[in-house]
C-alpha cells in the first residue's frame, strides 16, 4: 500500500490533504484542500516517487461545494502541469467497501507532522448513504491513526490497492473513531467521466466507453437536447421514474443510466440515441456527402474576456481561460488599467496555450465590451520578442460581451449552426455605405433571409444603430473595416465598397465554420503585401459566435475554487 506511487500530497495556502491519480494529468481531492487555489498556488507532489519534483496545478473540474462541511459536492479534479509518467488508480466495483465481514479500508493521508504520509484503518457502515452523500467511516482500532486534517482528498482503498472512494470529511477532536467518504458512483456524480474508469458488473467495458465518448462529443459540440428526455427514453415505460428535479447534464443522465438502472439495455439505448442526435439523417445526394465531407473543425479556444471593473473608467478585468476536451480552464484573472492590457494578454495567452491537447485548433477568441469591438486585437503583437500580429498566427475573432451572456441569443445561435452544419447554402448580406435603409428595415431583411454573415462596409462608429441591428439579431458571423468611413451616409464610391466587394469574392465558397482560419490567410497576405496599410484585409475585423465552442462549466466561473 504504501509503496502506490498515484498517492499524492495537495498544498495549496495553508491547507494540506491529499489526493490520488487517475490518468497522466489528472488528480482527484476535496474542494475544500484547494478553496484558496483563485489567490494560492497549487501544489502536488507524489511521496512515493521522490524523483519526480512538486508540480503545479488547477482546479480543471468543481463539484459545486459552497463552503459548508455538511455542503454537497466537495470534490475537484486537477490538471497537472504536465503528465507524469505513472500508473493511474484502479477503482473496484461500486458497493465493494461493504460485506459480511466488512473489509478493512486503508488511507493515506498527511497530517500535521507526516509530511511522508500516514495510513489510517477503518471500515464503512453498511446502509443508506447519508444525505444520499456520502459512506460513514468507522475506525478499526481506538488506538490507530484518526482520520485527522490532510487525510481529506485521499483515496480509500481495499487491501489490494483498489480505489472505492475518497476521504471527504474527517474527525473532530471529539470523536476521532468517525468521518465520511464519498463513494465512487457519487464521485462519478460530479464527474461523469469517471463511470468509465469504474468497472460495473452488469455492463460492457466497450458498451460504457462508447456512451462516454458520445457524452464528450454532445458538450463539446452544444448539442441541443434534453436529458430528461433521452433518460426516459433510455429506461423505457416500465423503468425507474425519472429523479426528482432531473438531470443538470447529460453526464449526469449517463451517469444515473450507469450506476442506477438494472441491465445493461438502457446504457445501449442512451448512447444510440445520442449517437442519432449527434449525427442526424440527410438525404445521400451528391452535395450532402460533399457537405459531409467538410466537417466542421472542432476548435479549442483560448478565450480574452474583458469587461468593465466598476472600479473606475479606466480599469478594467481581465480573464484568460482555454478549452481542452470541451472543458473550460481558467489561466489568470487581473484588473488592470487599459494601458496594461495588451502586455498582460500576450503573457497570459502564450500561458494558456499550454492547457491545450498537442493536436489542437487553436482559436483565440477575445470576449469585449460592445465600445471594444473594433480594438484591433488582430494587430496586437505575439509578445515582446515577437512582432507577428497575433491574428497572423492563429486564427482570431471577437465576440460580444453582451451577446455572450444573453441565454436568449446563444439558443437562437445554436440553431443557426446546426442548420449551417447541415450544409444549407450561405451568402454574406452586405451593408452599404449611403444606403437609405432604416435600422428596423435592415432587421427585417436579416431575419427574413434568415442571414448567417453580414458585412458592413464601415466601422461601427460609423453607423452604430446598424451595428446594434446585426448584434442583436442572431447572425453568426459579423465582417468590417475597422478604418474607412467615418460617416455612413454618404453616398458614392469608398474605400468600404472596395473592402465589400474584395471580402465577398474572398469568402466565397467558405464555409462559415471555416472562417477564422480563412481571415488568418486574408491577413496574413495583407501583413505581407508591399503595401499593406492600403490593402482591403488589412484591418478587417471578424466576429465570429458559436456557442457550441464554449461550454460553460457545472460550477459557476467564479466560485471560490474555480
Amino acid at each position: 500500500m504504501s509503496g502506490a506511487a498515484w498517492h499524492a500530497r495537495i498544498a495549496c495556502g495553508n491547507e494540506v490533504g491529499a489526493g490520488f491519480l487517475v490518468s497522466p494529468r489528472r488528480v482527484i481531492t476535496c474542494a475544500h484542500v484547494v478553496r484558496w487555489s483563485d489567490t494560492s498556488a497549487v501544489t502536488v507532489s507524489f511521496p512515493n516517487s521522490r524523483e519526480l519534483s512538486p508540480l503545479s496545478a488547477t482546479v480543471a473540474i468543481h463539484g459545486g461545494w459552497s463552503g459548508g462541511a455538511a455542503d454537497p459536492g466537495d470534490l475537484a479534479v486537477l490538471e497537472l502541469d504536465h503528465e507524469v509518467p505513472l500508473a493511474p488508480v484502479e477503482f473496484a466495483p461500486p458497493g465493494a467497501e461493504l460485506g459480511d465481514p466488512a473489509p478493512t479500508l486503508v488511507a493515506y493521508g498527511f497530517p500535521r507532522g507526516y509530511d511522508e504520509g500516514m495510513l489510517a484503518r477503518y471500515q464503512a457502515l453498511p446502509g443508506a448513504l447519508v444525505s444520499d452523500e456520502w459512506r460513514q467511516l468507522e475506525a478499526v482500532t481506538a488506538h490507530g491513526q484518526p482520520l485527522a486534517a490532510g487525510f481529506s482528498g485521499a483515496a480509500v482503498t481495499l487491501a489490494d490497492g483498489r480505489v472505492v472512494g475518497m476521504v471527504a470529511a474527517v474527525a473532530g477532536a471529539r470523536d476521532i473513531r468517525v468521518g465520511r467518504m464519498l463513494p465512487t458512483q457519487v464521485i462519478a456524480r460530479y464527474w461523469p467521466e469517471l463511470g468509465e474508469r469504474v468497472p460495473t458488473p452488469d455492463h460492457d467495458p466497450d458498451a460504457v466507453r462508447r456512451l462516454y465518448t458520445l457524452v464528450r462529443r454532445a458538450v463539446a459540440q452544444g448539442l441541443d437536447c434534453d436529458a430528461n428526455r433521452l433518460y426516459v427514453d433510455a429506461v423505457g415505460p416500465f423503468g425507474p421514474l425519472l429523479p426528482e428535479g432531473g438531470f443538470a447534464s447529460l453526464g449526469a443522465a449517463a451517469g444515473y443510466v450507469q450506476w442506477e438502472v438494472p441491465g445493461a439495455e438502457a446504457v445501449t439505448r442512451f448512447a444510440d440515441r445520442l449517437q442519432s442526435l449527434l449525427a442526424p439523417a440527410r438525404p445521400q445526394s451528391a452535395a450532402a456527402t460533399t457537405s459531409a465531407a467538410a466537417a466542421s473543425p472542432s476548435w479549442s479556444p483560448i478565450l480574452v474576456e474583458i469587461e468593465h471593473s466598476g472600479a473606475g473608467p479606466d480599469q478594467v478585468t481581465v480573464e484568460v481561460s482555454a478549452y481542452r476536451e470541451g472543458h473550460r480552464r481558467r489561466v489568470s484573472a487581473r484588473r488592470l488599467a487599459r494601458g496594461a492590457v495588451r502586455a498582460y494578454v500576450q503573457e497570459q495567452i502564450d500561458e494558456a496555450f499550454t492547457q491545450l491537447a498537442p493536436d489542437a485548433e487553436e482559436l483565440i477568441t477575445f470576449v469585449l465590451p460592445r465600445e471594444w469591438l473594433n480594438e484591433p486585437v488582430a494587430r496586437w503583437e505575439c509578445g515582446a520578442e515577437d512582432s507577428t500580429p497575433l491574428g497572423c498566427a492563429y486564427p482570431l475573432v471577437v465576440v460580444d460581451r453582451s451577446r455572450h451572456r444573453s441565454g436568449r441569443l446563444r439558443h437562437q445561435l445554436v440553431k443557426k449552426w446546426l442548420k449551417l452544419d447541415a450544409g444549407s447554402e450561405t451568402r454574406l448580406h452586405q451593408v452599404r455605405c449611403g444606403s437609405a435603409e432604416r435600422p428596423p428595415s435592415l432587421r427585417k431583411r436579416l431575419r427574413d433571409a434568415d442571414a448567417d454573415l453580414a458585412g458592413f462596409s464601415f466601422p461601427p462608429g460609423a453607423a452604430r444603430p446598424y451595428f446594434e441591428v446585426g448584434l442583436n439579431t442572431p447572425v453568426p458571423v459579423l465582417l468590417w473595416p475597422r478604418s474607412g468611413c467615418a460617416d455612413a451616409g454618404h453616398e458614392g464610391p469608398c474605400s468600404g465598397a472596395v473592402f465589400l466587394d474584395a471580402l465577398t469574392a474572398s469568402v466565397a465558397g467558405t464555409r462559415p465554420t471555416e472562417l477564422p482560419r480563412r481571415l488568418r490567410e486574408l491577413r496574413e497576405t495583407a501583413d505581407a503585401d508591399d503595401d499593406p496599410e492600403r490593402h482591403w484585409a488589412n484591418d478587417v475585423q471578424l466576429l465570429w459566435d458559436d456557442p457550441r465552442c464554449f461550454p460553460e462549466p457545472a460550477a459557476g466561473l467564479h466560485s471560490p475554487v474555480a
